[in-house]
């Protein structure tokens, strides 16, 4: 034993020897050449560089159009976790919520959906979106269409250190995510065809503009990254434009679309709650890749909007179900889903700029007023949304987008100061240091409002007239599955 302990101590002498002398070395090699160079800057170029990598800021010429592997490795991990949440996650959290002969239909509806989009945003979606050509508040451009130029280089105008393709490809996860939301509220009774019809004309009329207004360099209600925006509005990672687009867009379609057969008749609960809970905790962590990565870089910020997602979730969960304790004598499944749902999607707009005691107020609201939605208003006004798209998104959404405007704060992120040029020039600093970004986020509220409303109404009359929203009463009774998929999701 004693033999083996000398050796080790020996072997760990002679490795740091080893070392002191590589080290003595390395600094040797730019010590010489700061003393050829006298002229040599205070800061070394890579040093520099190395500075802005680690703030994630402008590396300038020294690293142009290079990624960074730390970057851009948390973001390709973002991206997967965001198309998780819809495969499968969403899709098993809508899929254990219906009846079991309509499962498939669902996860069928979200497997179509994330095709139909990938064709979209590679042919003229992130172009629309994330180009500029037009110089245009409400769409981008043509510069990119079908990807082109697209390469591993960053598109400075959105990330200095994300390569073009990844930063495409991860919004593209939230582009297939908000059509497939809307599922929800018109499930069991719409048509195959009539859906894929539906959602891509949406994408086109609703989904692509105010992404661009809200996100897009010349945005329109771009407050943290376009000087010019009209309204300073600020949204982290989709509150408008995924959650109030999609959720206020079901509830027109589901009243345009009608209840299900039997709605209010007879029973229609969920054929499996295993199943919810399951795409439930999968939704659970795909958001971190939602909300976190929407800081498009691995930072402080990232670190921040993973602790506030984690929060608010976990508290709105948990106040969702003692509620149901409280007033209906038991804490069910569907309540601690929901409420975790509702927490990640208030959440969403915020997550960047809210403090830890911000979450938790957040938290506490999302699990209030959207249970009141899904358990009470939504029976007093009649309307089959089915799996409460309405009652958690377009609510929690629109609430979550308001609470931004009140409790952002620029302890937070740097980005909401003066710090940042474009803030200082429109103003938007000035709001969040004195008060009154909140009428900023109702004119946001308001244009959502408006756009995924109005577009719906039309767009659904247009379906109905070229192929028809409904199937046949025969078809519907039956099941989705086995007549429009040839498929059962259980055989006995």
């Amino acid at each position: 034993m004693k033999t083996i302990l000398k050796t080790i101590l020996c072997s760990l002498a002679l490795a740091g020897a080893s070392f002191t002398a590589y080290a003595q070395e390395a600094a040797a090699a730019p010590a010489e050449a700061a003393v050829a160079a006298a002229t040599a800057p205070a800061v070394a170029p890579a040093d520099a560089a190395f500075t802005a990598y680690v703030n994630n800021t402008d590396p300038g010429a020294a690293l142009a159009g290079v990624a960074g592997p730390g970057h851009n490795g948390f973001m390709m991990i973002c991206a997967a976790l965001v198309l998780f949440m819809t495969l499968p996650g969403l899709a098993l959290f809508y899929g254990g919520l219906v009846r079991k002969k309509n499962v498939l239909s669902v996860l069928a509806q979200c497997l179509a959906i994330t095709g139909l989009v990938t064709i979209m945003w590679w042919a003229f979606g992130y172009s629309l979106v994330f180009g500029k050509s037009f110089e245009s508040a409400f769409l981008g451009g043509t510069e990119f269409l079908f990807l082109k130029g697209v390469t591993s280089a960053p598109n400075t105008d959105y990330a200095y250190w994300i390569s073009q393709n990844v930063f495409s490809m991860y919004q593209m996860m939230f582009a297939i995510i908000t059509p497939a939301l809307i599922v929800g509220a018109i499930a069991e009774r719409m048509k195959f065809t009539a859906i894929m019809l539906f959602v891509a004309i949406w994408m086109v009329v609703v989904y692509f503009p105010l992404a661009h207004m809200v996100w897009g360099v010349t945005g329109w209600m771009n407050g943290v990254w376009n000087g010019d925006a009209v309204i300073r509005a600020i949204d982290f990672a989709g509150g408008t434009v995924v959650h109030m687009s999609s959720g206020w867009s079901a509830l027109v379609l589901c009243i345009i679309l009608g209840p299900r057969l039997g709605f209010g008749k007879e029973k229609m609960t969920p054929h499996s709650m295993v199943l919810c809970m399951v795409g439930t905790g999968m939704l659970y962590v795909g958001w971190f890749g939602f909300n976190a990565g929407s800081a498009l870089a691995a930072d402080g910020v990232a670190a921040n909007a993973f602790m506030t997602t984690m929060i608010a979730a976990a508290v709105a969960g948990f106040v969702w179900g003692m509620i149901e304790l409280v007033f209906r004598g038991h804490a069910s499944i569907l309540g601690f889903c929901s409420g975790v749902v509702a927490g990640l999607v208030v959440i969403t707009p915020a997550a960047g700029f809210v403090d830890s005691t911000g979450a938790v107020i957040i938290g506490v609201i999302a699990a209030i007023v959207p249970y009141i939605f899904c358990t009470k208003l939504k029976a007093v006004f009649g309307y089959d949304d089915a799996l409460d798209t309405f009652g958690v998104h377009a609510v929690g959404g629109t609430i979550g987008a308001l609470l931004t405007g009140v409790l952002a704060t620029s302890s937070i992120n740097g980005n909401l100061t003066d710090a940042n040029a474009y803030a200082k020039k429109n103003g938007l600093a000035e709001l969040v240091a004195n008060g009154g970004l909140w009428l900023e986020q109702v004119k946001a509220i308001a244009v959502t409002l408006v756009l995924s409303i109005v577009a719906t109404i039309v767009i659904a009359y247009i379906v109905k007239a070229i192929v028809g929203l409904r199937p046949t009463t025969e078809v519907e009774r039956q099941g989705l599955d086995i007549n429009e998929h040839g498929e059962e999701g259980y055989v006995n």
